[in-house]
């Protein structure tokens, strides 16, 4: 079909006219939206709308100072929103970059090397380990290959291929006849024919569905979105029916003008855009301190939302390293201890005690062929042994250096003659070595059935041969793969001739020695990060490329599958594979992967699609990963979290933060801040309206009643920013509340501010509207200036804010259980608050500019009373209100 010849390859005419049609092996960019359009979006918001519309009338008015501050704030919104936005694009280059290499391929009957771009459909391109692959092949031809597949299909082992015929709805992960764009070549050689590139490979759909999931709101810019429509409409209806009261009055256009945008001023809340800025990077800097960089601000607060997460197994639940946990031979199971690649650990016998090699020939010659019928190698690194080579292979020598057999030496004790490569059809692997006496040793190592196939006895502990009771070693190679192990077995011989030393004549000349038995283990850390989400209320899926068994049992074990559930009847319902997936109807889909806790064989689009069917259900999904195939869900979760050391640069880009440790455990860390942060974030917001609603509310009854206004616009300004920087901020610094991860998650569709504390807010601002006009009426009753009268007001506002800031470090405790000294930057606020109040009132400067007078002290003394009275009132309310919580 694809019109080439599997020994010569295309011709270069034929190549240029087929680069021509097809376009070069890229993956191509979207059109993305310019700079210009992306900073501009930036203003499309309603409060934004009205801050704009009221820095034009103040700038008409001539009033500079406070269009200055208002267009201020509106741009360093701007800023940061595009600057956060510009970040996104960046997973789309590093998709494109992984498929810059270089491709050998045949030409004109001539083998060349040409950069992968030129690649074309029909090209005959020549594989070997080490290689990337360059585009999707149909292999041809192949001896002993082997691909890492698990950055695109999450299978955690090398996969092996075969040049067989497969039908056409084979799974990706099955198709043992592909090679695919952006995997490695671990083993062997082949030749492939390219039958797809550039946006047509299997990692260009990845970048496809990269580029098309969207990035959702994040729950807290959805409830800040609905609560900035609503206050907008009020705020705008506040100020028109003060603008026409004020006409109907008999005022001036140009005085209606200002006291509406006054009123409009007041009312919004400037410094919420930079507390929340603010607050969320005080956040960042917390989780990085925790070994978690956060890419995206919002995915701090995010992350206190989360009530889904779904973890992918491989290198994120799991060590990604390859690690033998037990080894059996007919007289008894051994346990291996350690995990990963690291140098600690023991073999032991059922009753704990570390085992004597001396005395058991079968399990030394189990470890014995492990170590000398393998190509891989270990490194010498600090803490744990590099590898080169096959995973499985090098697990085994891990485990014989943890019995003090150095592979090395071993192997030059025993050098090898011959081989008998693995294939996938023997499925195993034979070597012939000297030995010391001057004879030789044969030993084989693969697949338990097979290598079991070839033997006609085996090796007892004490060295002598032994009958082979097949049926024994059968059940014990289907316990322990039923427990999702890989099992292998290992057979030894001294009676092969060199002139018999092939696959076929070892049939019936080995001993069976033993049979050795491994996984991916979970991270222990990750085990306890797992229980910890689920008292926290947070659901953990386990996502992975593995067959339905082995993520089961790595489920079970990691405590988010039950370890009662058997298997078999869960598949279907709980567990659920990439198969099961595809049968599901749209309507049937978000409710079955909510019930299921497993999810195997899966392919990217799958994980993108299990995202979405769980975020339709009205869940916050976070999804961890760090292969190529994680990149779309990542995009697409509310928060994506790729793995920092072991993740490609794909999923990182994707990502919404980053785990520098690559520890699961760490989210339950990222979580607990995240939550923190959504806390601070609302006792802003609750500290920061009653102000703004009672500077509104206090410009419309003088507007209302035809009276003086208590405070004017520029007054105004100087209330919100300054108690907003000096204030309200050091709520950001507030430690996080006890028991925070014994609660269950926020509902997603609750409102940002519950009715209790909506109720509070109107309270306090009732307070302000109320004490604000007594001391301004009492003042010019007492024969005070206006100017004295405006300041004692605005003192008021500042006073009983910083009162009410104590009150809101809590919004369901009583102050005096907060403490005063657990939050220092609360006390350095105040007296930075303090000495501001202080150069306003008396600074004959400041009294020019914001038209201020001094006040005596007996002016303060009623400003403190109003305060005090202030206190007690929200005091009793939210004692009457925790009573009642108490009581329900």
């Amino acid at each position: 079909m694809l019109g080439t010849d599997r020994l010569t390859g295309l011709t270069e005419d034929e190549a240029a006219a087929r680069l021509e049609k097809f376009g070069p092996n890229e993956l191509t960019t979207a059109n993305a939206i310019g700079p210009i359009r992306r900073f501009i979006s930036q203003f499309h918001h309603p409060l934004i709308y009205v801050l704009l519309a009221s820095g034009t009338i103040t700038l008409l008015l001539n009033e500079k100072p406070d269009s200055a501050v208002i267009f201020g704030v509106v741009v360093v919104n701007a800023v940061i929103g595009f600057v956060q936005e510009s970040r996104a694009e960046a997973a789309l280059d590093a998709l494109k970059s992984m498929i810059h290499t270089d491709a050998r391929v045949w030409r004109d009957g001539q083998e060349r090397r040409i950069r992968s771009a030129e690649l074309v459909p029909g090209d005959l391109v020549v594989l070997g380990a080490g290689d990337m692959v360059p585009a999707d092949l149909r292999l041809v031809e192949e001896a002993e290959l082997e691909a890492d597949e698990s950055t695109l299909t999450g299978e955690s082992i090398p996969v092996a291929k075969d040049e067989i015929v497969l039908g056409d709805s084979t799974p990706v992960s099955d198709r043992r006849n592909m090679v695919y764009s952006g995997t490695l070549i671990t083993n062997g050689t082949g030749t492939g024919v390219v039958v797809a590139t550039g946006a047509e490979t299997e990692l260009g759909e990845i970048h496809r569905l990269v580029g098309s999931a969207a990035k959702l709101a994040t729950p807290l810019t959805r409830k800040l979105a609905r609560f900035s429509t609503v206050l907008t409409v009020a705020v705008l209806g506040l100020a028109g029916v003060t603008f026409i009261v004020g006409l109907t009055r008999g005022e001036r256009v140009g005085g209606m003008l200002t006291a509406a945008v006054a009123l409009a001023v007041g009312a919004i809340p400037e410094g919420l855009p930079a507390a929340v800025t603010i607050t969320l990077a005080i956040g960042v800097n917390r989780m990085a301190r925790r070994r978690a960089v956060i890419r995206r601000m919002p995915a701090v607060e995010t992350l206190g939302s989360i009530t889904v997460i779904c973890a992918d197994k491989t290198g994120t639940l799991t060590e990604n390293q390859m690690t033998v946990v037990a080894i059996w031979i007919v007289e008894g199971m051994y346990k291996v201890t350690g995990a990963g690649y690291r140098r600690e650990g023991e073999i032991t016998d059922e009753s704990g005690n570390p085992v004597q090699l001396a005395a058991n020939a079968a399990l030394r010659w189990t470890l014995t062929g492990g170590v000398v019928c393998s190509e891989a190698h270990l490194q010498d690194q600090i803490d744990e042994w590099g590898i080169a080579g096959d995973p499985t292979e090098a697990a085994m020598l891990v485990a014989a250096s943890k019995v003090g057999i150095d592979p090395r030496q071993l192997r030059k004790r025993l050098p090898r003659t011959e081989t008998i490569p693995f294939n996938s059809v023997q499925k195993f692997m034979a070597t012939r070595h000297s030995d010391e006496a001057g004879g030789s040793v044969v030993v084989a190592k693969g697949a338990a059935e097979e290598v079991v196939a070839l033997c006609s006895d085996r090796i007892a502990t004490g060295g002598m041969h032994a009958y082979l009771d097949r049926v024994r070693v059968r059940e014990a190679i289907d316990e322990l793969a039923a427990e999702g192990l890989r099992v292998l077995a290992v057979a030894v011989s001294h009676d092969v001739s060199s002139a018999e030393f092939v696959a076929d004549s070892l049939v019936g000349k080995l001993s069976f020695a033993g049979l050795m038995a491994m996984q991916d283990p979970p991270r222990p850390e990750a085990i306890d990060a797992v229980e910890t989400c689920h008292i926290a209320g947070i659901e953990v899926k386990m996502i992975t490329g593995d067959h339905a068994a082995t993520a089961a049992s790595i489920a079970q074990q990691m405590g988010i599958l039950d370890s009662s559930i058997d298997v078999g009847e869960a598949i279907g319902s709980r567990i659920l594979t990439g198969n099961d997936l595809t049968t599901l109807d749209t309507a049937d889909f978000p409710v079955a992967v909510e019930r299921a806790s497993v999810f195997a064989r899966v392919s990217p689009e799958q994980k993108l699609r299990l995202v979405e069917g769980l975020q339709a259900r009205g869940h916050v999904v976070a999804m961890t990963g760090d292969g190529v195939n994680d990149a779309p869900a990542l995009q697409q979760a509310d928060i994506g979290v790729a793995m920092g050391s072991g993740g490609t640069e794909v999923a990182k880009e994707a990502a919404d933060m980053v785990l520098l440790d690559d520890d699961f455990a760490t989210i339950e860390a990222a979580i607990e801040e995240g939550r923190g942060v959504f806390d601070n974030l609302t006792k802003f917001i609750v500290w920061t309206l009653p102000t703004n609603m009672g500077e509104g509310l206090v410009i419309l009854a003088a507007i209302l009643f035809g009276a003086v206004l208590p405070i004017t616009p520029v007054q105004i300004l100087w209330i919100n920013m300054t108690t907003a920087v000096a204030l309200g901020l050091m709520l950001a610094f507030e430690p996080k509340e006890p028991k925070i991860m014994e609660r269950p998650p926020r509902d997603p569709a609750k409102p940002l501010l519950t009715g209790e504390l909506v109720a509070r807010i109107l309270l306090v601002s009732a307070i302000l509207l109320a004490g604000s006009w007594w001391i301004f009426d009492w003042e010019l009753r007492s024969a005070a200036s206006v100017e004295a009268a405006r300041t004692a007001a605005l003192n008021l506002f500042v006073v009983v804010e910083a009162v009410y800031l104590f009150s809101c470090r809590s919004l369901t405790r009583s102050s005096f259980h907060v403490g005063v000294f657990t939050n220092r930057w609360v006390v350095g606020g105040l007296a930075a608050q303090a000495v501001a109040q202080s150069a306003i009132t008396y600074l004959p400067f400041m009294n020019s500019v914001f038209g201020t007078a001094p006040l005596d002290g007996t002016v303060w003394l009623r400003i403190f009373l109003i305060a005090l009275a202030a206190a007690v009132i929200v005091g009793l309310d939210k004692a009457i209100r925790a009573r009642s919580r108490r009581l329900a």
